[in-house]
């Protein structure tokens, strides 16, 4: 298999990352979602990431979107302001081929170089074996659980909280 190519996001890559999404939403569950989202959707979600200065990546391999990951506000008040929250969804048949690694890698290069200091990772359904590990692999700890807070498919869900440093963390404030 050649290595997929990590790249910014562009919005002709928005169809297939919206198929993602939706596959995801009614299929999955990493997002607590309930009803797919639709292109136009998922084109302000995009958006408004890119305009709030925030990072986007796809993966594409046999020309193909396999995944994307993007960061975003961790939390809408001002003191959060160095913390994103990261989403990483790749297209089932591109699953187990280290591909999520590849993208966290690549957000975290790019979320450290815009001068963030911590990444959070809130990962739907405990049972997210696959999530854990590419987060546990990209240096995150775990850091709680909140227990059945998500209902979906007729059954209680828990969320996983993990977090890594950015570049310096906390050990310095920044200018």
């Amino acid at each position: 298999m050649s290595a997929p190519e990590i790249r910014p996001a562009v919005e002709a890559d928005l169809p297939a990352i919206a198929a993602i999404y939706q596959q995801a939403v009614r299929e999955g569950t990493a997002t607590f979602e309930l009803e797919p989202p639709d292109l136009t959707e998922m084109t302000r979600r995009y958006r408004a990431l890119i305009d709030g200065g925030y990072p986007y990546f796809v993966a594409i391999l046999d020309r193909s979107v396999a995944g994307y990951a993007y960061a975003g506000a961790y939390r809408p008040r001002p003191a959060y302001r160095f913390t994103v929250e990261n989403s990483i969804y790749l297209d089932p048949s591109f699953h187990r081929r280290g591909i999520g690694s590849l993208l966290l890698e690549r957000l975290i290069a790019e979320c450290e170089a815009r001068g963030f200091r911590q990444m959070i990772a809130v990962i739907g359904d405990s049972a997210n074996a696959g999530s854990i590990g590419v987060h546990t692999r990209g240096g995150f700890k775990m850091i709680g659980t909140h227990p059945n807070v998500g209902l979906k498919f007729g059954r209680w869900l828990d969320t996983v909280m993990m977090q890594r440093d950015l570049g310096e963390g906390a050990s310095t404030v920044p200018k």
